[in-house]
């Protein structure tokens, strides 16, 4: 098959508001089967890199689950939204800004500071396991838009991880891969422990 056929089904998958900023990208010489550059805020191209010859080791839906995964996690990266960080950073800038209209060193450094403090919290949240496991949950809800129903999606998201770990050749999954599939297992009914819901919602790592 070759990868704009591939291209052309997958942008079917994914909801069309995410297709105007989603790039699919042939990378044969990447040894990962799927990758994203984590989105700065001033970019507004979400590009998602694709192996193909590894890719197409993939069943169907295993390669429709990764990519709504990881279309999930572009979209909920939010460098611009109203909570603390966010205000921290435009009041370190402000403060900054007026300080060094004032000539201010010692004020520009303590704005400058507070703002580099937030967008490193801002950073760590949206590269956290939390941020993969809130997109794993609307990776599957989009899937269930697209036939599959949630105990299917899971265990083909979940096989997909697995399959990646072989085809990469990783000896083990980390941290955040292990908690990823312990949460698919519960949701798909292979197991009776899950992943705290606190832990989803925003009270981890």
């Amino acid at each position: 098959m070759e990868p704009r056929i591939e291209i052309r089904r997958l942008l079917d998958v994914i909801p069309a508001s995410s297709r105007m900023t989603t790039k699919i990208v042939s990378k044969p010489e990447q040894p990962k089967v799927i990758d994203a550059v984590f989105p700065l805020p001033w970019n507004q191209d979400r590009p998602i890199y694709i192996n193909f010859d590894l890719w197409l080791r993939l069943a169907k839906p295993q390669r429709d689950l990764l990519l709504l995964q990881k279309v999930s996690w572009l979209l909920g990266v939010k460098w611009f939204k109203p909570d603390i960080y966010q205000g921290v950073v435009l009041l370190g800038l402000l403060a900054g800004l007026v300080e060094s209209a004032q000539s201010d060193v010692v004020g520009v450094a303590v704005g400058g500071g507070l703002s580099a403090i937030a967008l490193v919290r801002i950073w760590r949240t949206n590269k956290s396991s939390q941020s993969e496991l809130n997109a794993d949950l609307a990776a599957l809800r989009i899937a269930e838009r697209r036939g599959y129903s949630e105990t299917e999606a899971a265990q083909h998201l979940l096989s997909a991880i697995e399959a990646i770990a072989q085809i990469e050749k990783h000896s083990t999954l980390n941290f955040s891969e292990l908690i990823r599939c312990q949460n698919l297992r519960a949701i798909a009914g292979l197991s009776p422990v899950g992943v705290p819901k606190s832990y989803v919602l925003g009270e981890g790592d």
